[in-house]
């Protein structure tokens, strides 16, 4: 009988492309990053729908019998968008809703390579981490080098005196989905004076109501 790994997350957001992009190592980082929250017994949610990396890493983990959550704006919906979501689909009203959703569902979150939109979910909860809203791990998947220029840019940002070495801390990079997980599960945040003492009001649940498929 196959043992399987236990982990302090009981879901996991991935952040991703709705493309596939152009080197099938990214495709097979998805697939492995699927498996990887599969063997852990991790859930996933992410933005919902069925094209590129998106769809690669939601199938990975709908196939291994793991709860699949999309959380996707009613606009974003139909087929010819996005595909057919696997799994539980929660519509919401806007892309603001949809990543504070996204995120009060995530015990940790993990970016593949992506777009716009990839970097900016990724930039969002790193920026929340940094003032204390949340004390959840985030990780990128540098699957061959993709995040090299980015973290190259954030270290620029430190050394100009612009992100502290603490904000810095805060991003677990690591090129295979195993070592990331891997990592994000000893991840300890650590916080400065200021953003200790800082108070956030609780996060605004939003309640889906499935006859009307409205978000309130």
């Amino acid at each position: 009988m196959e043992v399987t790994n236990s982990s302090r997350f009981k879901r996991v957001c991935v952040f991703c492309g709705s493309s596939s992009g152009n080197k099938p190592t990214y495709q097979e980082a998805a697939v492995q990053l699927g498996k990887e929250l599969v063997e852990r017994k991790i859930d996933l949610v992410y933005g919902g729908g069925s094209i590129g990396l998106m769809g690669l890493v939601s199938q990975a983990v709908h196939d291994g019998g793991r709860h699949v959550l999309g959380i996707i704006p009613r606009t974003l919906m139909p087929k010819e968008l996005t595909g057919v979501t696997v799994g539980e689909v929660r519509a919401v009203s806007d892309m603001h809703q949809r990543k504070a959703e996204m995120a009060r569902q995530a015990d940790a979150f993990i970016a593949l390579p992506g777009g716009y939109g990839t970097l900016e979910e990724l930039l969002e909860v790193i920026t929340w981490a940094q003032l204390g809203i949340h004390r959840k791990p985030v990780g990128l998947l540098n699957v061959d080098g993709f995040y090299n220029s980015l973290l190259s840019f954030i270290d620029k940002a430190v050394d100009e005196g612009f992100i502290s070495p603490s904000a810095r801390r805060i991003i677990v990079s690591a090129s295979t989905a195993k070592q990331l997980v891997e990592e994000l599960e000893e991840f300890v945040p650590e916080y400065d004076e200021i953003t200790a003492n800082l108070v956030w009001e609780p996060e605004k649940k939003i309640i889906y109501e499935p006859e009307s498929g409205v978000a309130m």
